[in-house]
This record gives C-alpha cells, structure tokens and sequence, in this order.
C-alpha cells in the first residue's frame, strides 16, 4: 500500500507504483485541472507541489518550534514523470489543492487581472509554479518568481503577462518576514488554511506501519527508479506494471557532505539538491550560473545526479561535469562494494561497466582549490532548458601558470560521455599561453568521433566542440 496525502485528503491505495501521478490524478481521483501535455516533462501542464518534512542540519537558525519533526518543504515537480511510489508518505497538491470555494486566491486573480491567460491550457501549469514559488524560501523577487515558471510554457501570451502576475505574487511574498511560509500563506489567504495543518498530519502518516519506505522490488529482475525524469519518457507505458525498486529519497542514498578533501554526494541527491549545497557553492562559485543550463526548476527538482550517469546520455550536462572533476563512483550489489572512476564506466552506446544488481551508492570527487580552474559550457538550440549539441568541462591544477594535472571532458562528439585522455594528457605541464587552446583543439580533434544528427552535422560539432574549448581558456585568461 502507497499512503500520501493528495490536497486535504489522505490516499492509500494498492494501485501500481509505477503508475505516473498525472493519470493517478486524472482518472483514479477524477481532478481534471492537471493538464496532459507532453508527457515529457517540456511542458509544465500538469506541473504539482510536492512537500515533504526535510531534517535541518546542525546548527539551523530556526526556532525550536519550527524545528520539531524536521521543516515543511515544497518543490514543483511535473506529475507525468512522476511515480506514485515516489509520493510515499509526501503531499501533493494539483490545482484543485489551492482553490478557495468562493473567490481566485491572490495567484489565480494576479493571471486574470494581467491578461495572462488566453486559450487556459497552460494555466494551472503557472499557478502551480507560482504557488511553489509561494511556499519556497527564495528571496522574494520578481526575477526569483519568473525563475519559479521556467519550466512552463504558453503558446499564446506572449508571456510579457505572465511575467507582470508574477511580479504581483512577489510583492505579496515580501510581506512574510520571516514567518513560517505555510502559516503565512494559510493566514494572508494566498493558500487555503488547511497549509497549515498538513506538517502534523505527515508526521502523523510517516509514523504508520504502512509507510514503510520502497526500497526493493518484490521479484528480480526489478528496474531501478530516482526521479524518473529519463526513464518515463522512454518507457512511459512499460513502468506502469514494471517491479520497481524506488531509491529517490532514502536518507542513505542522499545528502552531499564533506570529508577532508573529498565532496560525497548520494546518489538520489537532485541537481536542486546541489544548488541548495554550500559544499558545491563554495567549491564551484559558478554552480548557480552552470545549473541554469540544465533542465527547467520542476526537472531539477526531480532528477537525480546517478540517474544522470546510468542514463549514459552522450550529452548528459552532469555526467560531462563530473567527467572533468575525475569523480569515483561506488558500487555496490548490497554484499560487496567497488570503486569506479566515472570515466570508466562507459563502455560503448548505453553500455555500462556494471552488472544488472550493482548501483551507485555514492559518488566522490576531490574538492577544487584556490589553485583549480574549473569552467563548464553548453550549446543548444535553445540557450536554456534544453538537451545540449555540444558540451564540455575542463578543471586544470595550476601551479603559477603551469598545468600540473588537467581533466577535459565532451558531449555529443561519440557515442558515449567523453573524457578527453588525449587532451588531458596533453595540458599537463603546458604554460598557459595564447596558442594552448589552439593547440589542444588539435590533440582533441584526433580522440573524438561525432556523427551527424538532428543537433548538427559532425563538422558543425567538430567546429562547435573546438569553439566550446576556446571559451574554456578565454574565462581562464580573463
């Protein structure tokens, strides 16, 4: 039995697992706000909240009060990548979750009275957005509110609308001072008051027999399921039924620490789960700016970095990024354990040096210093949001303006995530200088093996690869 709470009703239901939430809320509970659009994660129409209670680290500034059982923490997540049995013992809230019986609460009038809807399809996408942007504890802005909608898109507006609603919602948040964001929103009647109560009724739920966590499937073989961003767009209607075991967020499998010298980072940890770290911030400066390129905010929400590296995408953004840091992976089959570096698991197209029980229980890599260059670049059809043509990361140990040891990794120029050996070898105790970066393009040119595509000819991704290379060393310059 799954239990979640869905808007202010209590599920449990034997349903399949890996039912997506999107038809859960459809045709199971007849919600029909929740919009199927591309069933892709693209979109943004069937956008939800998910919230669930987050232990706070040591040393929160929090009161004790807000402390208790851990916080409340809401993120936008697109239901039709989403399994049921990753709502274990979480609240979900579709559109029909925020209405007031008898008015629009603030957000929905905020749409109406800027003209930002027109033919409504897209519409409960927004609001969703914008009431997680709500419940969120980013700064209160109308640039942190746009950010919110990222992952939505309307055909008809034009968005310039959108954008003004959005600003409105901001001002409203700018009044919480500190407040505890579900009592704010439940008391100023941004959201319905039922908020307010919903933390005490998951600590209630997480402490019945029945919401034992997922964590094995039942038979083997079993598919192993994080945030299901990949693999329910290519096996939509196979996970329904499929044996699941459900690793998205389990405590072991989580969390980005520090030892030493050595950032360890859970396997289920998301991409927004990296953004939120000091550990990564303080590492890599540039993280925020780097993460942008990656996926929308409901995507990031959802995707997990080990999915990012099984999935072996040739353009995986993370998995070229943590290509360049030479990051170690750990297996394990629950008896024995071994470490991988990342650049070895890749065998061929989708091959992977692992057997069908290992998984990744945690990856590692040793944390850049003063002395460390890291830079990451993307091109794609769209500047943001979308699947790379070309990508790459390099991290060069410096030593004054010599390369003591050098890491360059590349997208979309073979069949599998590429680690530049040729190259990498190369840089090593070379002088930075203006040729280097010519230079190295021509080692680089002789490993990689591009094919052409629907994201360009493999002559526009040799030229692309080579430009990508150059802004490398053009940053480093600066």
């Amino acid at each position: 039995m799954i239990q979640f709470i869905l808007n202010d009703k209590t599920i449990a239901t034997y349903l399949p697992a890996g039912m997506v939430m999107l038809d859960f809320i459809r045709y199971h509970q007849h919600l029909m706000g929740t919009k199927i659009g591309c069933r892709e994660g693209d979109c943004g129409a069937c956008n939800i909240l998910v919230g669930e209670i987050v232990s706070l680290p040591a040393g929160s500034s929090l009161s004790a009060e807000r402390q208790a059982g851990g916080e409340l923490q809401y993120e936008s997540m697109t239901s039709c990548l989403m399994p049921i049995g990753n709502a274990q013992g979480k609240h979900i809230v579709s559109i029909e979750g925020i209405n007031f019986s008898d008015s629009l609460n603030p957000i929905q009038q905020a749409m109406a009275d800027e003209g930002a809807t027109q033919c409504g399809f897209c519409t409960p996408g927004f609001v969703m957005s914008l009431a997680g942007f709500c419940l969120s504890n980013a700064e209160a802005n109308q640039q942190t509110a746009i950010a919110a909608i990222d992952g939505n898109i309307c055909r008809c507006t034009g968005y310039k609308s959108i954008e003004r609603a959005a600003a409105k919602i901001a001002a409203l948040m700018q009044e919480r001072n500190g407040e505890e964001v579900t009592a704010f929103v439940a008391r100023k009647k941004i959201l319905p008051e039922y908020f307010a109560g919903i933390k005490e009724k998951l600590i209630a739920l997480q402490e019945t027999p029945l919401t034992s966590r997922l964590l094995s499937g039942h038979h083997t073989p079993f598919t192993t399921v994080g945030g299901g961003t990949d693999l329910y767009v290519q096996k939509h209607e196979a996970m329904t039924n499929a044996d699941i075991r459900f690793v998205f967020d389990h405590p072991e499998l989580n969390g980005i620490s520090r030892e030493g010298n050595k950032c360890i980072i859970g396997p289920s940890a998301t991409v927004s789960d990296m953004k939120a770290s000091s550990i990564i911030s303080e590492a890599i400066p540039a993280f925020q700016r780097y993460a942008k390129l990656v996926s929308s905010t409901p995507i990031r929400n959802m995707a997990t970095i080990a999915g990012n590296f099984i999935n072996a995408s040739p353009v995986g953004d993370f998995t070229i990024f943590f290509l360049a840091l030479d990051a170690q992976l750990v297996l394990s089959d629950g008896k024995t354990r071994r470490e991988l570096p990342l650049r070895k698991l890749y065998k061929g197209y989708k091959m992977l040096d692992k057997k069908p029980e290992e998984y990744i229980e945690q990856l590692w890599f040793e944390l850049p210093d003063a002395n460390t260059y890291f830079h990451f670049e993307k091109v794609s059809k769209r500047t943001h949001l979308d699947i790379a043509s070309v990508n790459s990361a390099i991290r060069l140990q410096m030593k004054g303006d010599v390369i003591e040891s050098a890491g360059l990794s590349a997208g979309g120029v073979a069949p599998v995530p590429m680690y530049l050996q040729k190259a990498s070898e190369f840089l090593k105790g070379k002088k930075i200088g203006d040729s280097l970066g010519q230079d190295v393009i021509e080692v680089m040119q002789t490993e990689i093996s591009p094919i052409s595509d629907a994201r360009g000819t493999k002559e526009y991704k040799t030229l692309l690869l080579g430009q990508l290379i150059k802004a490398h060393f053009i940053e480093l310059l600066k």
